[in-house]
């Protein structure tokens, strides 16, 4: 039998992904889950206006998506107050993350972010042979002065910020973001992961020219329009960054029932603004748990919560275990002092009843 030969970097590389998903749990544990809130899906889903568009595009599912992505591009990009040429679309943003670093990273190259910060990004810089450089996060949010000091010492072709910040759900206002961006160095571009921004409170989405080569700025469909099932999300930035892009992507990795569903979402903005107040409402119940247990919680901006359960990683790892055996999916940061936390997606009233019940149950347990 003929040996085949991957590359040498592959070689190296574990086989694995960044998260373990509900559905393997579900398999080890011969049972399904009774809450799944810990993905950070919109349980709340999509408008029924898209589940409408959904419908009627799936008569024509035989059709290849527009490669161009033509509708969709211009619809975002008014959306934004923007030119078409300025917005990529892509499988989410896990995809035009991997497309980002097959742009910019060969091997050696070097990548700053913080540690314990959104691992599928890590992911696809090590996937390219680059070489992280972290720092770690400081109260709880990601440490704008020590990673732009990075950056300046060790000149990285990307440099990740997510604002919200996913595990801690965390953010900075738009000042200092804008102070951020002049401050990253000339040969560096700054990845801004803002997948959690239509949650954010006022003032913390920054104001970023089109014309600003320093920045890409990254959205999805999957977190406050309730599509992660059908895997879009864009990037914005400067026009010949952006067509970068059409140099290496999946031409057709976006389908047309895909593009169909998405120009639907960001036609209903009415339902957009129900869902992130649904949301927040959730995630004050969550707040409200959490102290019901004498737990603090780290106050969020996104549709997860992160809940110190008041030790270590090694406590929190065992809450998590006892939710996890009582059917009900959370996961925690991966990296100390962040995995003191558990991770809770925001849920149905019947979701966090469950989690309720399973959270006194389960810190008992573990103790």
């Amino acid at each position: 039998m003929a040996e085949y030969r991957v590359t040498s970097l592959a070689k190296g590389l574990p086989a694995t992904v960044p998260f373990v998903g509900p559905e393997a749990q579900e398999r080890a544990l011969e049972k399904l889950f009774a809450a799944r809130i810990g993905a950070n899906e919109n349980v709340f889903g999509p408008s029924p206006k898209v589940a409408e568009a959904i419908g009627r595009a799936a008569q024509d599912a035989w059709k290849y998506g527009d490669p161009e992505f033509f509708d969709l591009r211009a619809c975002i990009a008014e959306h934004h107050g923007l030119k078409p040429q300025h917005i990529m679309v892509g499988e989410g943003i896990d995809g035009l993350f991997g497309y980002l670093v097959r742009l910019f990273v060969e091997p050696g190259d070097k990548v700053v972010t913080s540690a314990g910060a959104y691992p599928t990004f890590n992911f696809h810089v090590a996937g390219f042979g680059g070489e992280l450089i972290t720092a770690p996060y400081k109260d709880d949010r990601e440490d704008i002065e020590s990673l732009v000091a990075l950056a300046q010492q060790h000149r990285p072709k990307l440099i990740y910020l997510a604002n919200p910040d996913n595990p801690m759900g965390t953010w900075w206002p738009a000042e200092v973001i804008e102070q951020m961006i002049e401050n990253v160095p000339d040969g560096s571009l700054l990845v801004l992961d803002e997948a959690y921004g239509q949650f954010a409170p006022a003032g913390v989405l920054p104001k970023v020219s089109e014309d600003d080569s320093r920045v890409l700025r990254f959205r999805t469909f999957s977190k406050a329009y309730g599509l992660a099932g059908i895997r879009v999300g864009y990037a914005m930035g400067e026009a010949s960054l952006i067509n970068e892009f059409n140099k290496i992507r999946n031409h057709f990795g976006v389908g047309s029932v895909a593009q169909a569903a998405c120009l639907a979402a960001v036609a209903d903005q009415a339902y957009l603004h129900e869902t992130v107040d649904r949301v927040a409402q959730a995630r004050e119940r969550l707040y409200e748990i959490a102290k019901a247990q004498g737990l603090e919680s780290i106050p969020s901006a996104t549709n997860f919560v992160a809940i110190d359960c008041g030790r270590d990683g090694n406590f929190a790892k065992a809450v998590l275990d006892q939710l996890v055996a009582r059917q009900v999916f959370v996961r925690m940061p991966g990296v100390a002092p962040l995995n003191r936390c558990i991770r809770v997606s925001v849920g149905t009233s019947g979701d966090l009843d469950l989690f309720a019940a399973a959270l006194s149950e389960s810190l008992h347990a573990a103790a």
